[in-house]
């Protein structure tokens, strides 16, 4: 049977969604297939490598046109799709978070949030390290997201922190809102520094 490596990553990302990472094999890929192991490592060399192919595949068209031309709008822009890119997949965030990937897609990614940036007036180290808090921000809230880290683990937090110990906590929690919420607070602080009144407050 011929395959190229679009249709080996294919395979891996819908065992990914049916699945999940703990449980995406390279075996498992080559069965889905019909093909021999051997097979599936000519594509993609070792199971690190094919985390690199799929992470890769799931930022396709994060970066294409129409982006907005006022470069806040055209972070928040790639943020907001970088997020739902990672959303879109069982474990997304936990894909892309173990990869260190220059493949197109990821590249095109960073390079047009880069390019927001820049076009912001930022210098170049800054519009660096922005891009990769961004990214690191969005990564590590879609990893809680997608753990199911929601209203439970917030109505946990409060009830801890109701015996008097942790008074600034207290007062705190029920202000934390949801995922939403939290993301469009975090990505206005790291675009231009305005924060943003969450939509929702939960008592």
């Amino acid at each position: 049977m011929g395959l190229d490596r679009t249709t080996v990553v294919t395979a891996a990302l819908e065992l990914l969604d049916e699945a999940g990472l703990d449980k995406l094999t390279m075996r498992k890929v080559a069965e889905r297939l019909g093909v021999q192991l051997n097979t599936v490592y000519w594509h993609a060399s070792s199971k690190p490598r094919l985390l690199e192919l799929m992470a890769d595949t799931m930022l396709d068209g994060c970066a294409d046109e129409p982006l907005p031309q006022p470069w806040e709008e055209r972070a928040r822009t790639l943020a907001g799709r970088y997020r739902a890119a990672l959303l879109a997949r069982r474990d997304g965030a936990r894909v892309v978070a173990g990869t260190h990937v220059t493949e197109d897609h990821t590249l095109r990614f960073a390079d047009a949030l880069t390019g927001a940036f820049l076009s912001g007036g930022l210098a170049p180290a800054e519009a660096a390290w922005r891009t990769w808090a961004l990214v690191y921000f969005t990564l590590g809230l879609v990893q809680e997201e997608q753990a199911g880290c929601g209203a439970g683990s917030r109505e946990s937090l409060r009830q801890a922190a109701a015996d008097g110990r942790y008074p600034a906590l207290a007062v705190a929690v029920p202000h934390f809102g949801d995922f939403e919420d939290r993301f469009g607070h975090g990505v206005g602080l790291l675009v231009d520094g305005r924060t943003r009144e969450p939509a929702r407050r939960r008592d």
